[in-house]
Parts: C-alpha cells; structure tokens; sequence
C-alpha cells in the first residue's frame, strides 16, 4: 500500500472519529440544556431522575428539545401525558 493511500486511510479513520466526538458531546449538551431548562433533578450523568408512567418505575433519562424522554413513545397516552407533565414541572422525581 503506497504512503498516500495510507495516509488517506488514517485521515479518513480520524475524521470519522472526531466526528463522532462531535455528535456525543452535543447530544450530551443538548439533553443536559433541556434538563436544566425543565429544572428536574438530575443523575450524575445528567439525566432527569422521573418516574415512568407508563411502567410506574425510576428512570434517569435525556430529555430532547420538546422535553421528552429517551424513551417517550408517541402513541402511548401515558407518555403522552408524562410529557405534559414534564412541561408543567410537576412530574414525579425521584
């Protein structure tokens, strides 16, 4: 393998890595902006510590832009409503 292709190789290699980084971090502070904002209590990770209403069980969780959880599921009306709560900060934490 010539020194060129080889240099590609490990430049392309790197690249795709920091931009991976990239991605986790700004997921990372995307969710621990959103969990300051909702003003939950947090993990040490910084996720929001919520109880599911669905499953009725704690959960640490990311929350998105719209403040759901990681583990919001659109058609269920007990997300649904976690959701509403969450908004109107008055969820059940943990």
């Amino acid at each position: 393998m010539s020194n060129r292709r080889r240099f590609e190789r490990i430049l392309r290699t790197k690249l795709r890595s920091a931009g991976r980084q990239y991605a986790e971090a700004r997921h990372a502070y995307e969710a621990a902006r959103n969990v300051a904002a909702s003003d939950l209590p947090v993990d040490e990770e910084g996720r929001a510590k919520i109880v599911c209403r669905r499953y009725a069980e704690r959960r640490a969780v990311d929350l998105d832009s719209g403040f759901r959880p990681d583990c919001f599921d659109a058609d269920h009306v007990d997300c649904q409503g976690c959701v509403e709560d969450i908004r109107d900060g008055r969820v059940e934490t943990w």
